[in-house]
């Protein structure tokens, strides 16, 4: 099995994004793969010199040599001082990847919010806004305009840094056509079939990277697999705490994504109350029993202000965590109601995919010290199999940025596959050589 990441260190499911050359693999082709071995090697291994990169990876000195040299050329990689005492012979200069030398986007369009994040190559945060919206009110046209405008915010104060922008994803919350680009059904939004990608493209002409579309909960089970506190565990389930509920998959390190990239929509499954309508316009699904608006209804009045869409949303989370610290019947009731049946689907989830841990993001993270007990208790009542079948449940360190994080990180991975796809600079093409 492979070497667990540490926190901070980007790496994604082989299966989410991939480049797969056709036919035989001509010269130029070998070279961008050497140069996508030795720039991954360095995200995973840490700083290495030269002849130990070769060591480690089986290329030869010399080859090594040429391709650190060009990483260097193209802004990917930078040395950063010797070899430790100890190595045997002249000790090497050593060389890891360099912070702003690309950069990845990350967007999440939500029902009452909007967030971009910038993350540099060694999973540095160059950039973070949100911004409370009430999207559902605002529309697609709206929304999408808004959006462009924090794009141009964070593409403007990371190229002013020296950041080369490579890719930008946007989590949707719902079901999402990634090879489209499209939004195909966010009922918690009133989104139907909103073309994301051509939209921004109209909006942001300038862009000369790619842009892509894809579920904010299998961005979010990517960002835990890579770099949250369970990064690395192979079988991993991410189930969201937000107005819509939904979740992501990882199974033996791959994204599960179903036959049309639908798997995932947990918060449809129907054990919830089957008399509260869900904003897909069923009733009885999950999130009308454990989504955040359900929460808030149960915790409030419609006119107390933690229904407000244009605060936000940690802001009138601190409300509710007040209350429930101050003891409010009503408020503990709510979360005690949440805990009974997020228990119950918790439960159902390790029956069915038999995960290491379960991670519970969004909300739940932010409240989770007042939905444990009420979980456990299910948990320990429904889940078939001994030790909860093996399973662990924890809470999310992500927070709120789960998805962004895991869209800027998949916007990375172009550069970890192609390194080629960031210029080379005139000053960097003739370095002295180095051991």
């Amino acid at each position: 099995m492979a070497e667990v990441p540490a926190l901070g260190v980007l790496r994604a499911p082989a299966a989410v994004h991939a480049l797969t050359p056709a036919g035989p693999a001509d010269q130029a082709t070998v070279r961008r793969s050497n140069l996508g071995l030795v720039l991954r090697h360095l995200r995973s291994a840490g700083p290495r010199s030269r002849a130990r990169i070769a060591q480690d990876t089986g290329l030869n000195k010399a080859t090594v040599s040429s391709l650190v040299t060009e990483l260097v050329a193209r802004g990917l990689v930078t040395e950063c001082g010797v070899e430790r005492a100890g190595s045997v012979g002249r000790p090497g200069v050593l060389v890891e990847l360099a912070g702003a030398g690309a950069c990845g986007i990350g967007v999440e369009l939500n029902t009452d919010f909007l967030a971009c994040l910038v993350l540099d190559l060694r999973g540095d945060v160059m950039f973070e806004r949100r911004v409370a919206h009430d999207v559902a009110a605002l529309g697609p046209e709206a929304t999408l305009d808004e959006v462009a405008r924090l794009v141009g915010a964070a593409v403007d104060d990371t190229t002013a840094r020296g950041a080369i922008p490579v890719g930008l994803t946007v989590a949707v919350p719902g079901l999402v056509d990634s090879a489209a680009g499209v939004a195909a059904l966010a009922p918690n939004m009133h989104w139907e079939g909103v073309a994301v990608v051509a939209g921004l493209r109209r909006r942001l002409p300038d862009a000369a990277f790619p842009f892509q579309v894809e579920n904010d909960a299998n961005l979010s089970a990517i960002a835990e697999w890579a770099m949250g506190s369970e990064a690395g565990v192979s079988d991993l389930v991410y189930v969201t705490g937000e107005v819509g509920v939904g979740g992501g998959v990882i199974v033996a390190g791959r994204l599960l994504r179903g036959a049309n990239g639908f798997s995932g929509e947990v918060g449809h499954t129907p054990i919830g109350d089957p008399d509260e309508l869900c904003g897909c316009g069923r009733r009885g699904c999950w999130e009308t029993t454990v989504g955040l608006n359900a929460l808030l209804r149960n915790t409030a009045d419609p006119d107390d202000p933690v229904h407000d869409p244009e605060r936000d949303l940690e802001a009138r989370l601190a409300d509710v965590e007040r209350r429930a610290q101050a003891g409010d019947r009503r408020t503990l009731d709510a979360l005690h109601r949440v805990g009974v049946s997020l228990g119950m689907g918790v439960a159902l989830l390790i029956n069915v995919f038999n995960p290491r841990v379960v991670v519970l993001g969004g909300y739940f993270a932010v409240l989770g010290r007042f939905l444990v007990d009420p979980l456990q208790e299910q948990l320990a009542a429904r889940v078939f199999g001994p030790g909860l079948a093996g399973a662990r449940v924890t809470l999310s360190r992500l927070g709120f940025t789960a998805a962004v994080l895991g869209g800027a990180h998949v916007a990375l991975e172009s550069v970890f596959a192609d390194p080629t796809l960031v210029p080379a600079t005139p000053a960097g093409l003739t370095p002295p050589a180095r051991r």
